[in-house]
């Protein structure tokens, strides 16, 4: 495991713990089909470049990108099902029926990292 990544994963986590609890009503809403698809839109490319940024930042072998980004979503893989199970607590300021779209959207943007670190680009010639 890479410390550092781990590290940073957890304060990412914790930032974006602390930001849907204060404003997470404004972005998680019951009903709202083309607010949560425009999020889910937003976010996958977002985390993909963000993971890889990191990967590159940290100077790692290309082959070391997927085992550093476990590395990096561990704090939210082991943290957000608590989040979700105990969803009224943790975000009070959610209505109960988002937790599930929070739960899609913590798995979509761990695939989004995973998929940002495994994926390979062409360079044109």
């Amino acid at each position: 495991m890479n410390i550092r990544l781990f590290l940073y994963g957890l304060a990412i986590w914790v930032v974006a713990t602390i930001a849907l609890r204060m404003e997470g009503q404004h972005m998680l809403k019951p009903g709202r089909l083309a607010g949560t698809l425009i999020l889910f839109a937003i976010c996958f490319p977002a985390v993909a470049w963000l993971t890889r940024r990191l990967c590159r930042s940290f100077h790692l072998p290309r082959e070391e990108w997927p085992a550093a980004a476990v590395s990096l979503l561990i704090p939210t893989l082991l943290l957000d099902p608590f989040s979700s199970a105990f969803f009224p607590v943790v975000f009070p300021n959610m209505p109960k029926e988002v937790a599930g779209i929070f739960g899609g959207l913590m798995l979509w943007c761990c695939a989004g990292a995973l998929t940002g670190v495994t994926i390979r680009f062409r360079k044109s010639a």
